[in-house]
């Protein structure tokens, strides 16, 4: 389930973000880093609303830095940072 629209999705069109033991925030390509992983459409609006409910951080159990979130949208792709 996409954290962001939360609508039912196949595994392989969603993208991972992993809490890593380490407590490092990052995208997860592969899906078999260890950690709390969510899982989120590949769709800058699932992004924006994943940030602006706190479904991310609630989800993840961590707080989710600035520079961290620019991260994950270069990571996802977006070109601007809105």
């Amino acid at each position: 389930m996409c954290v962001g629209c939360r609508e039912m999705k196949p595994k392989k069109e969603l993208i991972r973000i992993v809490r890593t033991p380490q407590e490092e925030i990052m995208i997860d390509g592969s899906g078999k880093k260890s950690g709390r992983g969510v899982y989120i459409c590949p769709d800058k609006i699932c992004l924006q609303k994943a940030l602006k409910s706190n479904r991310l951080e609630k989800s993840l159990q961590h707080h989710i830095s600035d520079e961290v979130i620019e991260r994950l949208k270069v990571g996802l792709g977006y070109e601007d940072k809105s």
